[in-house]
């Protein structure tokens, strides 16, 4: 075992709040507008501003805006796209085990 923080406790603490993995999970499907992301995800807008500014912060998504009509496109970067196989592991883990464990209750 390697001292200090484990990775995957450093990965979450970056990664890890509810409106971050919905919103890196929403734009894995591409380009979105601002009002695109806040609709399909139903967060507010303030909440949706403060973590699509976090998130540019940590080069995870990256904002594209356009003078006529205005308007602000968001995608992920290589960094946010990279991120695609950790949402599939954690998908296929949650449909294995949180299912039987509900079923078990």
């Amino acid at each position: 075992m390697t001292e200090g923080p484990c990775k995957v406790i450093e990965s979450f603490e970056t990664i890890g709040s509810k409106w971050k993995l919905i919103i890196i999970n929403d734009l894995m499907n591409g380009e979105k507008r601002f009002n695109q992301i806040k609709e399909s995800t139903q967060a507010s807008s303030r909440t949706l501003s403060r973590v699509l500014k976090e998130l540019e912060k940590e080069e995870i998504v990256e904002k594209r805006v356009e003078k006529d009509p205005i308007a602000s496109y968001y995608k992920l970067t290589e960094k946010g796209l990279s991120l695609e196989n950790v949402f599939t592991e954690i998908n296929t883990w949650a449909e294995e085990w949180l299912e039987t464990e509900s079923t078990n209750n």
